[in-house]
């Protein structure tokens, strides 16, 4: 399967939510106030939320009025265009190695996953890779990316349950640095009964990132559950207080109806959607694509 075919599968949910009722709207006929409030009802229905939302509409009556625009027809076509400019807005970063990337989110949003099906996409373009296995608070955590990581073929880093998660990334690192390894994904733990604590301890990992491997790109990423819609934007503002959020892992695409919190997280949050789970195979983390994107919400081809 192609990435767009696969992309488009996995959105599948949002198209049905989305699709249907933009082409009612966009099936001819003029421009009128009735338009406009029935397309801003489906946008914000559709997960892409009241600021984003604005946001579109200001620009497509602006485009409207400039290209002097009479019928729904066209309008489809430049809201198509805005969408992807939204998204395209904030760059994904460009990776240069040795490469160090810091997975953060809460508990149940399919982080431990992403992590496996990161370290195989690396793999798979011909770079070593190593995962620390630094959420030591959870029972089994270690446990569950030992199996990921032999699934994948790379290296893991553990400790005991309970060990200083630091102390985990410090032996990574030194790993790493001692074998020229490329590439260093840090798994931590997303408890957040005791927010205080967890964010200290992002820190603290993020301090040993950058003192043992100060010559490394070091990234921070967080994974996004799109079955939560709105709420995910909340847990970006949480993991911010602590470390800048460089990229976002956008996991369960495929099992939802809520994959307009893409555009949601771009409008408001200023931060790349860099990839999306679009399955639950090792395969299924794709790079996110914009374009391809929009076509697989509004069900083009």
């Amino acid at each position: 399967m192609g990435l767009f075919a696969k992309i488009k599968e996995g959105l599948k949910k949002t198209k049905e939510a989305i699709a249907y009722k933009l082409n009612k709207l966009f099936t001819g006929g003029v421009l009128t106030d009735e338009f406009y409030d029935e397309l801003e009802e489906t946008l914000i229905t559709s997960d892409i939320g009241a600021e984003t939302t604005d946001t579109v509409m200001d620009r497509l009556k602006d485009e409207i009025d400039r290209q002097h625009i009479r019928d729904t027809a066209r309008v489809r076509e430049v809201l198509k265009k805005i969408l992807i400019d939204i998204l395209e807005e904030n760059e994904k970063p460009t990776y240069s190695y040795p490469l160090v990337i810091m997975l953060s989110g809460v508990n149940g949003v399919g982080k431990t996953t992403a992590i496996g099906k990161l370290a195989k996409k690396f793999k798979s373009m011909g770079k070593s890779v190593t995962i620390a296995a630094a959420d030591t608070f959870r029972a089994a955590a270690s446990d569950q990316l030992t199996v990921w990581a032999e699934r994948a073929g790379v290296r893991i880093i553990k400790h005991a349950e309970g060990a200083d998660p630091a102390a985990v990334v410090y032996d990574a690192a030194q790993s790493v640095r001692s074998k020229n390894g490329d590439v260093l994904l840090i798994d931590t733990a997303g408890r957040l009964h005791n927010k205080k604590n967890l964010m200290e301890e992002l820190k603290k990992i993020a301090r040993v990132s950058e003192r043992e491997l100060p010559s490394s790109q070091i990234l921070n990423y967080i994974v996004l559950d799109a079955t939560t819609g709105q709420n995910a934007i909340a847990q970006v503002d949480i993991f911010n207080e602590a470390i800048d959020i460089d990229g976002i892992i956008l996991t369960k695409l495929d099992g939802t109806a809520k994959g307009g919190v893409v555009l949601a997280i771009a409008g408001e949050l200023n931060v790349p959607v860099v990839y999306i789970g679009v399955g639950e195979g090792i395969d299924d983390l794709e790079d996110f694509d914009a374009v391809a994107f929009v076509n697989g919400i509004m069900g083009d081809e």
